[in-house]
């Protein structure tokens, strides 16, 4: 007898385990892809915020003009322009507090920097873990599927007085559906978290690399009566 093994029919028939599992693995797939496009787009949108943000900042515009629209734009701007607003905020309380201490000025300025930076890496970070978690835990869990399918065909079959491959092959194809849809949810989550890892790390050297370039300005400008040119 030709039997219908598609894939449909066999998780139609399979047992309310692995069909539990694989409803669960497919939710988990669907919210990982969702996770890596947002993912996507916001680190799109950081990288374009901070690239625009470093430009403003080399082309020659004075620190208080900087500060001021990075103030007034603190809604919509990027990790790099908070950065520099929570050092030049310090900045400019600790000098207005009369601190004659160059080096008091200073580490305040890159202690709250360095507070903000933690900030925007953790936020950059988002989602990340999810990721990871799927990445790990999906073929596992399809395994579990499998293992159990197998037992309940194998169960089945202990009942049967002749076994062959026909009353053989859909209980164990079912229970292969599991790992399948585990490996195609665990793939792309894993091949997403490795691709995010390296560009939030390039973000975060930039950020890093950033501060160090800014207190060397800030360390320039000890001098003077208010941070204007760089």
């Amino acid at each position: 007898m030709n039997q219908d093994l598609s894939i449909v029919n066999l998780l139609l028939n399979a047992s309310w385990v692995v069909q539990g599992v694989v409803a669960l693995l497919v939710g988990v797939s669907i919210a990982s892809w969702a996770a890596i496009f947002r993912k996507i787009i916001s680190l799109k949108r950081v990288q374009s915020l901070n690239d625009e943000f470093d430009r403003e900042f080399w082309s020659g515009t004075s620190l208080n003009d900087l500060y001021a629209a990075a103030t007034q734009n603190a809604k919509t701007s990027g990790p790099m322009e908070r950065i520099f607003a929570s050092g030049m905020r310090e900045f400019q309380k600790l000098r207005e507090r009369r601190m004659a201490d160059p080096s008091t000025l200073l580490d305040g300025a890159r202690r709250a920097m360095r507070a903000s930076y933690q900030r925007e890496v953790d936020a950059v970070e988002a989602n990340l873990s999810f990721l990871a978690t799927v990445g790990s835990v999906s073929p596992y869990v399809g395994l579990f599927g499998t293992v159990w399918g197998i037992m309940h065909a194998f169960t089945g079959l202990a009942a049967l007085e002749q076994v062959t491959l026909s009353s053989v092959a859909p209980g164990i194809a079912e229970a292969l559906v599991a790992t399948a849809i585990g490996l195609f949810a665990a793939i792309p989550a894993v091949v997403a978290y490795n691709r995010f890892a390296h560009d939030i790390d390039r973000v975060a050297n930039k950020l890093e690399t950033f501060i160090e370039e800014f207190s060397n300005i800030l360390q320039r400008n000890l001098g003077a009566t208010s941070p204007s040119g760089h």
